[in-house]
């Protein structure tokens, strides 16, 4: 289903995307960036621009995490892939999320939480460092996955927080995964539907191979002291035995399944439990 603001795409690839962008734009239409924004507002969530290593990344924080947060231990949420195609075949112009579930989350938490954007989403997809395949083929780039680390932990020296745990639905499970994988602060990681193994995750739907990308099956959480993979039982995009084979290569971690959820649904429902059992 598309946004409401988002008429049927026209086919043409990325000239077509450019295109749509334009047409939106003319027809009054707000950017998922712009309504993102309104709706971190809403939350009272403050926005920066954090430097990474190759990238810029946006930035949203709670009220707990807009001050110091000494000795405290910090949430940073991680997004799913959002928008890379308009179609099977045609590009994304901008692939920020129009549902950005786990900003919606992060609205759930009261501990210090920061929504840690991914490159070249929430308005800086024109960026020069920027090119499409940094959201389609290279969305788990080593250059994205080392931006993203750096950002992570340069956000926690800033708010004086001693240790991290990353949560990422769908893609940004991925990047959890990835990004923990490279820090040293990291105590837990949480994926929600998560995509923890590319290669299968490709074959299984029929989509060209992320072949400029990192997989996270193929990396080790095992100084990571609480890993939960959390899957919906209908969901048909990160099937639960999908998530459970990945989890086996990881070597770590728990895969918890939950009876009527699918890959987006009603998660806020399920979202207080889950926190209530992270580190503190």
């Amino acid at each position: 289903m598309h946004d409401a603001c988002v008429p049927r795409p026209p086919r043409g690839g990325k000239l077509a995307a450019v295109a749509l962008t334009a047409l939106l734009t003319a027809s009054g239409c707000s950017s998922p960036a712009h309504r993102i924004d309104r709706l971190a507002q809403e939350h009272g969530f403050s926005r920066e621009l954090v430097r990474g290593e190759r990238f810029e990344h946006v930035v949203y924080r709670n009220a707990a995490a807009a001050g110091r947060a000494a000795g405290a231990v910090l949430h940073i949420y991680i997004e799913g892939d959002g928008t890379p195609y308009l179609t099977r075949d045609t590009i994304a112009a901008d692939p920020t999320p129009r549902n950005p579930l786990m900003l919606s989350l992060m609205a759930l938490d009261p501990a210090p939480s920061v929504y840690l954007g991914r490159p070249c989403y929430f308005g800086l997809h024109a960026s020069a460092a920027c090119s499409p395949l940094d959201w389609t083929l290279a969305r788990f780039s080593d250059d994205v996955v080392r931006s993203m680390a750096t950002a992570a932990e340069s956000i926690r020296r800033r708010s004086g927080a001693e240790r991290l745990v990353l949560l990422g639905h769908s893609g940004g499970g991925a990047l959890a995964v990835l990004v923990a994988a490279r820090l040293d602060a990291v105590d837990g990681v949480v994926t929600l539907a998560g995509n923890l193994d590319t290669a299968s995750w490709t074959a299984l739907h029929g989509y060209a191979p992320l072949r400029l990308s990192l997989n996270p099956a193929d990396v080790s959480l095992r100084n990571v002291r609480t890993v939960w993979h959390i899957v919906g039982a209908l969901d048909a995009v990160t099937p639960p035995e999908l998530v459970r084979r990945a989890a086996e290569r990881l070597e770590h971690g728990r895969v918890v399944v939950i009876d009527g959820m699918s890959h987006t649904c009603c998660w806020e429902a399920h979202w207080p439990s889950v926190l209530a059992r992270l580190p503190r």
